[in-house]
């Protein structure tokens, strides 16, 4: 897989962390350049900690799955990405009412680090069945977030609510065209 590939799963990958970002950003009254640090931090690290492990459980049975992998690849990423594009939409139709805290304690971060990081799971499940250069491929993922993630906390301070759910659904649409294209690549090599 070229490294292009690999930026654009990065950053379609970043994209749930970054609304995250964001949403803190507009929600805490007190995020500044330490809370972005540690909102990257946590999220580059989760995000590139995730597909590690599901590179390493996905190669367990990749020999097994090499004549299907390319649909493996499409399917995972296309309902990630889906799964992304629906929750946005879901949350821009009926916003949710939160009250926003002043402050994002540890416990804040560590739980969203890890739900905006499943998804990274299973991209790493498809990363081993089409032998990728793992550790290319997560400092990647987790450079790209942080980059993302930095950026997002004062963004959402600044522009508030509308670059939330957008940045999802970008996200979410990068995954499925990358599943496409994985798939049509490894069709037509068969």
């Amino acid at each position: 897989m070229g490294y292009l590939t690999l930026f654009f799963i990065a950053l379609g990958l970043a994209m749930d962390a970054f609304a995250v970002s964001v949403s803190n950003g507009i929600c805490y009254k007190n995020a500044g350049l330490k809370e972005a640090f540690y909102t990257a931090l946590t999220f580059g690290v989760f995000q590139a900690l995730m597909p590690l492990i599901g590179y390493y459980a996905g190669r367990t049975v990749s020999d097994a799955v090499e004549f299907i992998d390319h649909w493996i690849a499409l399917i995972l990423l296309s309902f990630i990405g889906g799964t992304m594009i629906i929750g946005a939409v879901k949350e821009m139709k009926n916003p949710s009412k939160e009250s926003c805290k002043t402050y994002c304690t540890s416990k804040d971060l560590l739980v969203q680090g890890v739900a905006t990081s499943i998804d990274a799971f299973a991209v790493g499940i498809s990363l081993a069945v089409i032998d990728t250069n793992i550790f290319v491929a997560v400092s990647l993922i987790g450079v790209v977030t942080f980059i993302c993630c930095v950026i997002g906390v004062p963004l959402g301070k600044r522009f508030g609510f509308f670059l939330k759910d957008k940045a999802e659904i970008l996200g979410g649409s990068i995954l499925i065209i990358i599943g496409i294209k994985i798939f049509i690549e490894h069709t037509l090599a068969l």
